[in-house]
C-alpha cells in the first residue's frame, strides 16, 4: 500500500474515524479523503455514487455510522437500523462498481448473541438471539458483514470486516440520553463534582461544550438543577447523588480508540479477505470489568465523592460481553493502553479541552 494512495474515511469526524485518520496520518499517509455530512450524505445513493466517480479512491474505511448509547437504540430503532443499512449499502456497492482495491468496514460487538459463551469467538455470530435493546442496530452491522463476504464471493472483492469491542476516548460522545457508558459515566461524575462543590461556573462551560436540547446554559441555578436531576444528578441539602441504569453487574470490555485504530490499520495492511466464513476479526484487549467497578474507578479519577444509586428497575443489557483476541493476536497485534490510563487521558482532555 503506497503512502500516497488515496484514502477514503466514511465517518473521519466520528470517534473511530478521526482515530483512524490519526494513526494513518502518522504513518505517513497524506492523501487522505473525508467529507462530513453536509458535503456528502451517505443516505443518499446518488450522492455517494457522483463522490465515488469525482474522488476516484483507491482504498475505503466505512467507519460512518448512526451510533448510540442504550436509550438511544431502545428508542429510535427504525432509524437505527434504517440509515446504518443505507450506509453500508451505498459505500460497499460503490466501492465494488469503483474497483476499490480494500475496504475495511467496522462493526460492533453487538452483532453476537446477547448469551453467547464467553469470550466470544467469531464464529458465535448467528448462533443466538440477539440482545432486545441494541437489535437493529445489531442486525444492520450483521448485515454489513455479509455484504462484505458476499462481494468477495462473487466478485472476488477483498472488503475485510472488524468488530470493534466498546470504545472510549477523543471525539466520544458524552450526550447524556444518547452516549455510551464509559463517556455518560465520566460526564454525569464531573458535573456531580461540580455540583457538590457549588461550582455553578464549571456546570455552565460543561453546558456550553456539550449542550443539551432546549437547555441554555445561561438558565438560572434553580433551572439548572432541574436539568440536573432530570438526569440522575440531584442534591438534597449537602448530600450529591448520582442515579445510574440498571444493577452494575453486568461486565464490559472496553478499549481506547486509537489502540483499535492501531488495530484496525495493522489489519488493514496484513489481512486480506479470506474465502472462508466468518470473515470478520474481533478487536478488544481480551479483559472486561463490572460496570459497578468501572464507575468507582471513574469516581476516583474524576474526584466525585457524593453517592451512587442504581436503578435496578431499568434494564442492564447484555449480562456479559468480552471478545476472544486470540485471532488478532495471532496476526501480530497487542493493546498498549490500560483502562485506567486511558481514562485519565479522556478526563483530562475532557476537562482541559
Amino acid at each position: 500500500m503506497d503512502k500516497n494512495s488515496k484514502i477514503y474515511i466514511a465517518g473521519h469526524r466520528g470517534m473511530v474515524g478521526s482515530a483512524i485518520m490519526r494513526n494513518l496520518q502518522n504513518k505517513g499517509f497524506s492523501n487522505i479523503v473525508g467529507r462530513i455530512r453536509e458535503e456528502l450524505d451517505l443516505l443518499n445513493e446518488l450522492a455517494v455514487a457522483r463522490f465515488f466517480d469525482k474522488e476516484q479512491p483507491e482504498y475505503v474505511v466505512l467507519a460512518a455510522a448512526k451510533v448510540g448509547g442504550i436509550v438511544a437504540n431502545n428508542t429510535m430503532r427504525a432509524q437505527f437500523i434504517y440509515e446504518n443499512l443505507m450506509i453500508q449499502n451505498h459505500v460497499i456497492h460503490q466501492s465494488y462498481l469503483h474497483g476499490i482495491k480494500k475496504l475495511l468496514f467496522l462493526g460492533s460487538s453487538c452483532i453476537y448473541p446477547r448469551l453467547a459463551r464467553q469470550p466470544i469467538k467469531e464464529e458465535y455470530l448467528l448462533t443466538g438471539e440477539l440482545e432486545p435493546t441494541n437489535e437493529p442496530y445489531a442486525i444492520a452491522k450483521i448485515a454489513g458483514i455479509k455484504m462484505c463476504e458476499a462481494y468477495h464471493a462473487q466478485y472476488g472483492c477483498n472488503f475485510i470486516s472488524v468488530m470493534p469491542t466498546n470504545l472510549y476516548g477523543p471525539n466520544d460522545n458524552y450526550d447524556l440520553e444518547k452516549s455510551h457508558v464509559l463517556p455518560a459515566l465520566i460526564r454525569k461524575m464531573l458535573l456531580g463534582k461540580y455540583l457538590m462543590e457549588n461550582d455553578f461556573e464549571n456546570l455552565r462551560k460543561d453546558f456550553q461544550k456539550h449542550p443539551i436540547e432546549g437547555v441554555n446554559a445561561t438558565y438560572s441555578d434553580e433551572i439548572l438543577l432541574n436539568v440536573l436531576e432530570k438526569y440522575g444528578i440531584s442534591r438534597q441539602g449537602q448530600e450529591v447523588s448520582i442515579t445510574l441504569w440498571g444493577t452494575g453487574s453486568p461486565l464490559r470490555e472496553f478499549l481506547h480508540v486509537d489502540d483499535m485504530a492501531d488495530a484496525a490499520v495493522h489489519l488493514f495492511f496484513h489481512y486480506d479477505a479470506p474465502d472462508t466464513v466468518p470473515s470478520h476479526v474481533n478487536i478488544g484487549c481480551g479483559e472486561d470489568i463490572r460496570i459497578k467497578d468501572l464507575a468507582e474507578m471513574i469516581k476516583k479519577i474524576v474526584g466525585y465523592e457524593g453517592k451512587i444509586i442504581w436503578d435496578t428497575s431499568k434494564p442492564d443489557g447484555t449480562p456479559r460481553k468480552l471478545l476472544d483476541v486470540s485471532k488478532l493476536s495471532a496476526l501480530g497485534w497487542k493493546p498498549q493502553i490500560c483502562l485506567e490510563d486511558g481514562i485519565r487521558q479522556v478526563v483530562n482532555s475532557y476537562v482541559f479541552s
